[in-house]
């Protein structure tokens, strides 16, 4: 029986490097955000290498679903890194409620500032926090709440938060877990040349700093009104001091 661990986050979080955190277990394959194809698809939204990533992923929710539930790997571990906001509406969360779900989050202006670097336009469903709170309320409502990891907090004790995860999940925890080679996967979804220039440069988690944060008046406004999500997530989040 394969543990399904989904880790759901919005754009421009730690998703990527904890994905490779993961992917350096011996025991562990991942599955890099699954649904994106689907999302661009059905939305029509326009992302950098939107052609791509199209062609690489079935473009259907029930194909991509039904290659999630049937992995080519016999490993015992399927770590997958989902984007919130590739969960739409209208769309039934119930496929969700056999996995091991946990929830990434950021402070909103931070992660408004870093997703303009990239895209040139942002608003609040871009963001993946809105989404995050519904899936939530869905979980909640089936008594099976997630736990909140607030990004933030990990970067000040990676092994911390790694190790009580891990026990979480019942798995054990490795330092394999702590330090990665650097360069790309083989895993990386088609998107990582746009998106991944910085954790395929990285052998480890980056310690939390301050990070800049100037907004145009638009882009602040996103992140305002993506606060109350977060707020919310954030009062939930696991703090280790708490759990010891």
């Amino acid at each position: 029986m394969t543990l399904r661990v989904a880790m759901w986050s919005g754009p421009r979080n730690i998703s990527t490097a904890m994905m490779r955190s993961f992917e350096n277990r011996e025991d562990t394959a991942v599955v890099d955000e699954p649904l994106y194809a689907a999302y661009l698809s059905r939305t029509g939204v326009d992302h950098p290498g939107r052609d791509e990533v199209l062609a690489s992923q079935p473009t259907g929710v029930l194909a991509a679903l039904a290659a999630l539930a049937a992995p080519a790997h016999h490993l015992p571990v399927q770590y997958e890194k989902h984007m919130a906001h590739h969960v739409l509406d209208e769309d039934d969360p119930a496929w969700t409620l056999g996995l091991r779900n946990v929830l990434l989050v950021r402070e909103p202006r931070e992660v408004v500032a870093s997703y303009v670097r990239s895209r040139e336009t942002c608003e609040p469903a871009d963001i993946g926090l809105l989404q995050q709170e519904r899936l939530l309320d869905a979980w909640t409502e089936h008594g099976v709440p997630p736990p909140v990891i607030d990004a933030g907090d990990f970067l000040r004790d990676p092994e911390g938060y790694l190790r009580w995860l891990c026990d979480w999940l019942g798995i054990g925890f490795t330092d394999r877990m702590l330090t990665w080679p650097p360069g790309p996967r083989d895993s990386d979804g088609a998107w990582a040349p746009y998106w991944y220039d910085a954790v395929q440069r990285s052998t480890g988690f980056e310690p939390w700093r301050p990070r800049e944060t100037d907004l145009s008046p638009h882009d602040a406004a996103v992140a305002e009104a993506v606060r109350p999500a977060y707020e919310r997530m954030f009062s939930m989040r696991v703090r280790i001091a708490d759990s010891t």
